[in-house]
């Protein structure tokens, strides 16, 4: 079936972790933005979005009328407004407070019972998202060399810690984020949840969406879009995505 909807996470697969896209990235994007709806679902919030993504490409705005933003994992969704050129929320799944306050207290509880190897760290380890708690080893700021090589060295640790975490919180969804990040959301609230909202906002079907990511794996925050049958391609890093990108765009 001709996809209609082409899907993407964000760090580590339209960009290095935290950084601006590319420039052959930024050029790609815009030619997919000519030819399909486009979807980037990751657990950055929205003020990364606009960082890594919009203020790097340059398109006409009707052509961003095409483009479906989705924050924290899908927990809250941004269309663009022509009328007024600026972004309109949608949805938003926010944590009640008390859900806050009670992950919190588990990932500082946990986090003495694991040896996470992080005595240098950049920024706030725990953020507070409003429809997400994001939790990162190294902290938000830290550089992206220096979490590819934390995850390289420990990734079992960190899948160790976020299995500990998630048995605490029965009631939530904790799944593995970034190279060093947990995302924590409202149980059922995941991008498996966006992707059904974005399905019946486009009145598409789930064989029309192509999805793109690099944490596909089971306790991945990807692996709901492959979970839910939506077909996947597992990519590593930004480059891996270029290529599958101009595939698309010579087949179209």
């Amino acid at each position: 079936m001709t996809k209609k909807l082409i899907a993407f996470d964000l760090d580590d697969t339209l960009s290095i972790s935290k950084s601006a896209m590319s420039d052959q990235m930024a050029e790609l994007f815009g030619q997919l933005l000519d030819k399909y709806e486009v979807c980037i679902i990751s657990g950055g919030k929205f003020e990364q979005f606009k960082i890594q993504v919009i203020d790097r490409i340059s398109v006409p705005s009707h052509a961003l009328l095409k483009l479906h933003l989705m924050p924290t994992c899908g927990t809250r969704y941004y269309r663009y407004d022509e009328s007024n050129q600026d972004w309109d929320l949608q949805y938003s799944e926010d944590l009640s407070e008390q859900q806050k306050a009670k992950i919190i207290s588990v990932l500082k509880a946990e986090e003495k019972n694991f040896d996470l190897k992080n005595e240098k760290t950049w920024g706030d380890i725990i953020e507070d998202r409003g429809s997400q708690i994001a939790y990162s080893i190294l902290g938000q700021q830290a550089p992206p060399d220096e979490k590819y090589k934390w995850a390289e060295q420990y990734g079992d640790t960190k899948k160790a810690f976020r299995d500990k975490v998630a048995e605490q919180l029965p009631d939530l969804e904790v799944r593995l984020g970034g190279s060093t990040t947990l995302d924590i959301t409202k149980l059922g609230i995941d991008k498996a949840y966006g992707m059904e909202k974005l399905i019946a906002e486009l009145g598409i079907s789930k064989d029309e969406i192509l999805f793109m990511g690099d944490k596909l794996q089971e306790g991945g925050n990807d692996y709901p879009v492959k979970a839910m049958g939506i077909d996947a391609i597992a990519v590593e890093r930004w480059q891996d995505t270029a290529l599958v990108i101009e595939t698309i765009l010579k087949a179209a």
